[in-house]
């Protein structure tokens, strides 16, 4: 009986640390023919009293998915791979084109707009999240549902 309650106990806390993480507008863009990369935006939101992170990501669309960032190199921009992305308590944290962004590595097909891309994300408290990403056009700068309401 003791180890049923510590079994629901254990589910309530993990409940209760996912729901405090939120992710809006994930997106991505379409890929060409033959392209082996594609790159992952979304804003992560973090209701909680804690700072959180996250540390990895996969999707059945891409061989892996790495954390990246941009950096400018004596004026050169270039992307590097990082371990994660901090979450601060009651804050956020913004993926978005030319920043912090995920990349999906390995492209098992092109990526077709108006698709969906499913993703889980893991943190290091909420533990695993799991996400659909819309896939907008090739020279998107925004998410879909962002483009949609612009018009």
């Amino acid at each position: 009986m003791k180890r049923i309650g510590l079994i629901f106990l254990i589910s309530i806390i993990s409940t209760a640390a996912q729901a405090q993480v939120q992710i809006e507008n994930p997106w991505t863009r379409a890929s060409a023919p033959g392209a082996q990369v594609a790159g992952g935006y979304m804003l992560i939101r973090n209701r909680g009293a804690a700072a959180d992170r996250l540390v990895s990501a996969s999707s059945p669309a891409s061989a892996r998915v790495e954390l990246h960032v941009h950096v400018n190199r004596d004026g050169v921009m270039q992307m590097r791979e990082v371990p994660g992305y901090d979450v601060p308590a009651r804050g956020a944290f913004e993926l978005k084109p030319g920043g912090a962004h995920l990349m999906f590595i390995d492209l098992k097909r092109p990526l077709k707009q108006g698709e969906k891309v499913p993703v889980k994300l893991k943190f290091e408290k909420a533990g695993e999240v799991s996400a659909e990403f819309q896939v907008g056009g090739a020279g998107s700068a925004s998410p879909p549902a962002l483009q949609h309401k612009k018009n």
